[in-house]
């Protein structure tokens, strides 16, 4: 990488960072800091105050450096004296002169937008660690943030944006994309002595453990996908651990913001999520014509890792099916350690591991010492998360975000605003069904209260008009 070389010009500069949202993810931006060349983050917020003073404990910082306050130039004073501020107020935030980037992590769409947009029009740049709200209203917001003469970005560490980077790489040297997507966090485990696949809690995406018994004539299903049989062994594999959680609404509002900054496509409106092992992906995850299961190429998806527990696996990571369309490169590209398919036209490229929060000093950095994003050049909104009901809605009820299981995540075309359009996902989060919903409908505009007068709604009708 050349980040040592592009940093080296600001030698001895250090840029200041704030994070909204003491989760996992902002928490280890904070964490990571001390150990970090040109970074600082001397500030902390969140609505639960607790929460925003510990990510400073957690880094090490001596609580005797470690302030409250909600007054801007109070902040300003204690930074500048080698403090460490938690607040709850975001707004505040906005008006520290020193903190150059903001982090948004809250998660929340309305507030992520709110944040976002406040930042902006500060002339703060954004590190944007919330998929919800990026998935709305992301390429309006780079493009405002453009226009104010400050960066956008999503965050190193964070699939969407790791993906991104690989894709572009990729396409610098010539390669051609076939499929790209992630690997679900939560791994299945195939025991082939007990006759089991499993997976284990993580307490994020995953919230129990679970286990399927395979039977002794199914277990074929289970080794490495034979050359030809890549529909007939998906397919199986996915009747075979359907007890098994699968892919989540988080998942898909990941790869809906990679189809809109690669222009790639969804293989499907609920992706395919295969059971596969990393050898398998460049056999299946390919086009019909080298044996796989897509019709075409420049395909976005999800699966699900699949290995033995002395195997290693994919750590939630990224990968790309490519091929040179030269026959010496590709020769080279299929024979210099990367795994290909049985005649060699396809091979895997994969990352397997993401860091979040330890990674995002790249995008920080970045964004304020260069003045550059860490995503891709191109961001539009070609596709939309939207959500379907999985069971009846009652008028009145609440609909959640992504871990509601009364609603489940597609990927379709990018609609305007209508009556009958799908919503975007993530505008329905604390939202109320105004009438009685069917299982099985998409929920659309005129099944939800209209909030046309909140920010992340202004937003995504700016968007629509804008592109």
């Amino acid at each position: 990488m050349l980040y040592h070389h592009l940093f080296q010009q600001h030698k001895g500069e250090e840029v200041q960072a704030a994070i909204i949202g003491a989760g996992h993810f902002g928490t280890a931006v904070v964490t990571q800091q001390l150990y970090t060349p040109h970074l600082r983050v001397p500030v902390v917020v969140d609505l639960n105050l607790e929460s925003a003073k510990s990510a400073f404990l957690k880094a090490g910082i001596p609580e005797n450096k470690i302030f409250y306050t909600a007054d801007a130039d109070e902040a300003q004073r204690l930074i500048a004296a080698g403090n460490y501020i938690y607040t709850d107020s975001s707004e505040m935030l906005m008006d520290i002169p020193s903190i150059r980037v903001i982090c948004e992590g809250t998660g929340v769409p309305e507030a992520g937008a709110a944040n976002c947009l406040n930042a902006i029009r500060k002339g703060k740049c954004v590190a944007a660690i919330s998929k919800e709200m990026d998935s709305v209203v992301g390429p309006i917001l780079k493009k405002l943030a453009k226009d104010n003469g400050v960066v956008y970005s999503p965050v190193d560490g964070d699939q969407p944006a790791l993906l991104m980077a690989m894709v572009e790489w990729a396409r610098t040297i010539g390669l051609t994309v076939i499929s790209a997507g992630k690997a679900r966090d939560g791994e299945f485990i195939l025991d082939e002595e007990s006759g089991t696949v499993s997976i284990k809690a993580d307490g994020i995406t995953v919230h129990d453990d679970y286990v399927t018994h395979i039977a002794p004539e199914d277990m074929k299903y289970f080794r490495m996908i034979p050359e030809g049989k890549a529909e007939e062994y998906v397919a199986k594999r996915a009747e075979l651990l359907k007890d098994l959680p699968g892919a989540g609404a988080f998942d898909l509002c990941e790869m809906t913001m990679v189809a809109n900054a690669t222009g790639m496509r969804p293989a499907c409106p609920d992706l395919t999520d295969a059971a596969l092992r990393i050898t398998e992906l460049p056999v299946a995850y390919c086009a019909k014509k080298n044996k796989g299961i897509y019709e075409g190429e420049g395909v976005i998806d999800v699966h699900t890792n699949l290995r033995r527990p002395d195997e290693s696996g994919m750590g939630g990571g990224v990968y790309m099916v490519v091929r040179c369309d030269n026959a010496y490169s590709n020769y080279i590209l299929t024979t210099k350690g990367q795994i290909p398919n049985y005649d060699c036209s396809t091979a895997v490229i994969y990352r397997p591991y993401h860091l979040c929060g330890v990674e995002v000093s790249t995008t920080i950095l970045s964004a304020a010492l260069l003045g550059l994003d860490t995503g891709t050049l191109e961001y539009r909104p070609y596709f939309d998360l939207v959500k379907r009901a999985e069971r009846d809605i009652k008028a009145g009820e609440p609909l959640g975000n992504d871990h509601d299981l009364k609603l489940k995540a597609m990927i379709i075309p990018a609609t305007r605003r209508a009556p009958a359009s799908a919503v975007p996902g993530h505008m329905i989060t604390g939202n109320v069904a105004i009438r009685d919903i069917r299982k099985g409908e998409i929920i659309t505009y005129d099944m939800i209260e209209d909030r046309s007068n909140s920010t992340l709604w202004t937003l995504r009708v700016q968007q629509e008009e804008t592109f």
